[in-house]
């Protein structure tokens, strides 16, 4: 089933109306979890850091042993290929695709070869939130790997079903998203994106250790506020550092800037290092035109 509306997908070298079909029953990635994407966005006419998100979707595939079959560079190019057929004023959501196709005698461990993989892109309007949609986080017996006993160094599909559980626990109490901890203990993101916190002026974010993907969005919000003069410091944080918090933000590529209004029973204002986070983020898109 779809997220988005008006889907256009690429796949065997054409593009194709609606949400076409591309795995096969016995696919590798359908039954074995050897699947990689990366979510990038248009939005009235920019498409933040595409090419980023264009190359790390093959960064992800190699990371779980999935030869790429396109470059970069091909990849940017059938991304702006299918988004010149869309609507202009649509908001739209950027969505590469890599899978295995076949296994090694193991079946455990996928067939490696740029004819032993299989790639999809796909777009979705999807609308983006307005932007005083706030969230109220919860905490969440799950928590984030480490790359012993997953593939944390990647987009990968296997990890989602994990984050899902957290949204489920929380969601059962009444939160929209969770705040999830690392395998020590200490914050590192939240079930759907990365995350920031505010104290007396000061942005803190947890310092990237390898239990989560420190984002492409994530890394762009730290240099916008740096260069805008606001001290960005990326330590270990704990749930105590939230709840003495002054604003909690959330970034990641569907909505770029997410306010928090409550971690547990604290409550937050929507602030103005969050609304100075988005207003940076956008003016930085606009000067760097698709």
């Amino acid at each position: 089933m779809a997220t988005g509306r008006n889907i256009r997908t690429y796949f065997d070298g054409t593009w194709h109306d609606g949400d076409v079909a591309v795995m096969r029953a016995a696919d590798h990635g359908a039954w074995l979890g050897s699947t990689v994407f990366d979510g990038a966005r248009y939005v009235d006419g920019m498409a933040p850091d595409l090419d980023l998100h264009c190359a790390r979707t093959n960064r992800s595939a190699r990371a779980l042993m999935i030869e790429p079959t396109r470059t970069d560079a091909e990849i940017l190019e059938i991304a702006r290929e299918g988004l010149s057929q869309m609507p202009a004023d649509a908001p739209v959501y950027i969505r590469p695709m890599y899978w295995s196709l076949n296994s090694e005698p193991s079946a455990i461990m996928p067939k490696i070869g740029p004819d032993q993989t299989g790639f999809a892109l796909c777009l979705e309007e999807f609308p983006m939130l307005p932007a005083d949609h706030a969230v109220r986080l919860g905490r969440t017996s799950f928590r984030r790997p480490v790359l012993e006993d997953n593939v944390v160094n990647a987009k990968a599909g296997c990890l989602y079903p994990n984050n899902a559980r957290m949204l489920a626990e929380v969601g059962r109490r009444g939160f929209e998203n969770a705040l999830v901890a690392d395998a020590m203990g200490n914050v590192a993101e939240t079930a759907t994106s990365n995350v920031f916190m505010v104290r007396d002026g000061v942005v803190f974010t947890p310092i990237p250790n390898g239990t989560f993907l420190a984002g492409i969005t994530r890394a762009r919000h730290i240099e916008n506020l740096r260069a805008d003069g606001v001290e960005v410091v990326e330590t270990v944080l704990s749930f105590a550092d939230f709840e003495a918090a002054d604003e909690v933000f959330l970034t990641g590529n569907l909505n770029k800037v997410t306010p928090v209004s409550a971690f547990e029973d604290t409550t937050y204002e929507i602030g103005p290092m969050t609304r100075r986070a988005r207003d940076i983020y956008w003016d930085w898109a606009a000067s760097n035109p698709f």
